[in-house]
């Protein structure tokens, strides 16, 4: 089957970026950094959820472009499935070319389904503030810029809430970034899926120079951090499917 790829104005090429970035008295190496998404030892959450006989619990996560975020989670141990979407805005708008306007409130977004006996949501966040993303940009990760790429957490519980804020209050006061973390915490939205073509993207698109650059670091980075939580098979929509 065919695969349709976005326009490559939603998804600009780096090296137009690079050389932006170069022009305005970057280096090298700065551009590399704030384009290609470096592993960061961080320490676990001094809180997190409380042990439940839940078997399956939700997390879901923006932090840019959808496609590695999903990417990473998809080879985390005890995760049964990430789904790439929209949150933050309403369902008419969880579109696409819509969202990429900038105009919807929606972020693109992974809904994570994992076992909190296996693996908790305080890990899940920290692998999400280690490896997914790079917390303190705002409003944008690495070339893509606008609201559609913030970072955001939608918790779905008081909780969730709870763990989140604390979490990001430890990892600022230790200062484990050089600046400080923009994530903002937006609970009370619904999750819309993304259309097929976006679902399983890195793992369908290994050689796609995107994924090749601004994905697949993020996958090593998981395996090199979290060796214990690594798994080679990712767990894909195209065999779990899109329900939670």
């Amino acid at each position: 089957m065919a695969l349709a790829y976005p326009s490559f104005s939603m998804r600009p090429i780096w090296l137009l970026a690079a050389a932006a970035a170069l022009l305005a008295g970057g280096t090298l190496l700065d551009t590399h950094r704030a384009f290609a998404q470096e592993g960061l030892t961080i320490p676990a959450p001094a809180l997190d959820e409380t042990a439940s006989n839940a078997k399956s619990e939700t997390a879901i996560l923006a932090g840019g472009c959808f496609w590695g975020v999903q990417g990473v989670f998809q080879r985390v141990a005890g995760v049964s499935n990430a789904v790439s979407g929209y949150a933050g805005g309403e369902a008419q708008t969880a579109h696409y070319e819509m969202v990429g306007s900038g105009a919807t409130g929606h972020a693109e977004s992974v809904r994570i389904t994992f076992d909190p006996s296996k693996i908790s949501y305080g890990r899940i966040l920290q692998i999400y503030f280690s490896v997914a993303h790079d917390p303190t940009q705002l409003n944008r990760q690495g070339p893509d810029v606008g609201t559609q790429y913030r970072s955001a957490i939608f918790p779905l519980s008081d909780e969730q809430a709870k763990v989140a804020k604390a979490y990001i209050a430890e990892l600022d006061q230790a200062k484990v970034y050089d600046a400080a973390i923009v994530t903002k915490i937006e609970p009370g939205h619904d999750f819309y899926p993304a259309e097929a073509y976006h679902q399983d993207f890195l793992t369908l698109n290994p050689t796609y120079p995107y994924i090749v650059y601004n994905d697949l670091p993020k996958v090593a980075n998981l395996k090199r951090l979290f060796p214990k939580l690594y798994r080679d098979d990712p767990v894909l929509v195209s065999e779990a499917g899109l329900s939670d």
